[in-house]
C-alpha cells in the first residue's frame, strides 16, 4: 500500500516550487511540506504565485476558526513569566516569588515519588497567584486537581485528552516548526509552546534552533492561541523575543541556574513588561 502523502492536484508545479523554496530555507520536510501545501492554497486563492508572499493566513494552513467547540478551558493570554522547575520545593519557592506560571516538570521511573512531587506541587501554589502544569504526568495532574497538563508532541499519542478536557485542565502542547503547530491547532489546547528558539543543552531537540525570524512568523500565525516562546532564553533575549507578540517565555535555567534565583525572576520579568525599544 502506498503510503505516501497526497499532495493537492490543482496546479503541482506550483507545489513542487515552493517546496524547493522552503528546502532551500532550511525547513526539515515536514514542515517543507506543511509550507508547501499553505503556499499552494494562497496561490489557488489569490489565482497566482508569488515565490517572495510567503504564505501567514490561518486558512491556508487549514487552522480552524474560533470560537471552537473543541477547545480546552482557556488560560490567560499572557502567562508571563514561565518557570519551568525540577521539583515541587522549587515549584513552591518561585510561587512563593510572584512567577505567575511554574511546571513541574520532574523526571523520575518511581510512581510513588511521582505521585508525591505531583500532590506537593499544587499544595505549594495554594495562596499564591501561580498558575502551575505538571509535565507528562496528566493522570496525576487530574487526581490532585492541578490547574493543567503540558504535553510533548510524542505525548499526545499516548495521553487520553478527552479524559484532560473532561476534567476542565488547561493543556499546553509543545510545538518545533509549522508541520507540528497545524497538528496541536486540530486540538484547540490553551496554549502553544514554540521552540527551541534558541540553542539548548538541556534536552535533545527534534529541530534546529528555530530562531527570531521563524518565532515571529509562527507567533503571527498563530495569534489567536496563547503563546509561550521556550529554549534558551535569557535575559538578553527577553526583548527581541517579547517584539514576536507572545505573551509567555519559558525558562530554566535562566531561574534555577542562577544565584539568587528570586531576584533572577523579577529581573526577568521587568524584562518582559518593559515597553519595546524602537
Amino acid at each position: 500500500m502506498n503510503s505516501t502523502p497526497q499532495r493537492p492536484a490543482l496546479q503541482p508545479e506550483t507545489w513542487h516550487a515552493a517546496r524547493a523554496i522552503c528546502e532551500a530555507r532550511g525547513f526539515i520536510p515536514a514542515d517543507a511540506d506543511c509550507l508547501a501545501d499553505a503556499w499552494q492554497r494562497q496561490t489557488e486563492r489569490t489565482g497566482h504565485f508569488d515565490p517572495e508572499a510567503w504564505p501567514e493566513d490561518p486558512a491556508d494552513f487549514g487552522l480552524l476558526p474560533w470560537p471552537r467547540s473543541n477547545a480546552f478551558a482557556p488560560c490567560p493570554k499572557a502567562l508571563g513569566l514561565y518557570a519551568v522547575l525540577p521539583d515541587a520545593a522549587w515549584v513552591g519557592r518561585m510561587a512563593r516569588a510572584g512567577v505567575p506560571t511554574v511546571q513541574l516538570r520532574f523526571k523520575s521511573d518511581d510512581r510513588a515519588a511521582v505521585v508525591r512531587e505531583v500532590r506537593a506541587a499544587v499544595e505549594a501554589v495554594k495562596g499564591t497567584g501561580s498558575l502551575l502544569f505538571i509535565n507528562d504526568h496528566w493522570q496525576d495532574a487530574i487526581d490532585a486537581g492541578a490547574y493543567g497538563v503540558h504535553l510533548g508532541q510524542e505525548d499526545m499519542d499516548v495521553a487520553d485528552l478527552p479524559a484532560i478536557r473532561a476534567a476542565g485542565l488547561r493543556l499546553g502542547l509543545s510545538t518545533h516548526g509549522y508541520a507540528e503547530m497545524c497538528r496541536v491547532d486540530a486540538v484547540s489546547p490553551s496554549y502553544v509552546a514554540m521552540g527551541a528558539v534558541f540553542p539548548t543543552t538541556l534536552k535533545a531537540m527534534p529541530t534546529a534552533p528555530q530562531g527570531l525570524e521563524r518565532l515571529y512568523a509562527y507567533a503571527k500565525l498563530m495569534s489567536n492561541h496563547s503563546l509561550v516562546a521556550i529554549g534558551g532564553i535569557d535575559a538578553t533575549r527577553i526583548p527581541d523575543v517579547m517584539k514576536s507578540g507572545v505573551g509567555s517565555i519559558a525558562v530554566v535555567r535562566a531561574i534555577t541556574g542562577e544565584a539568587d534565583p528570586e531576584a533572577a525572576a523579577a529581573r526577568l520579568t521587568a524584562l518582559m513588561k518593559a515597553p519595546p525599544s524602537r
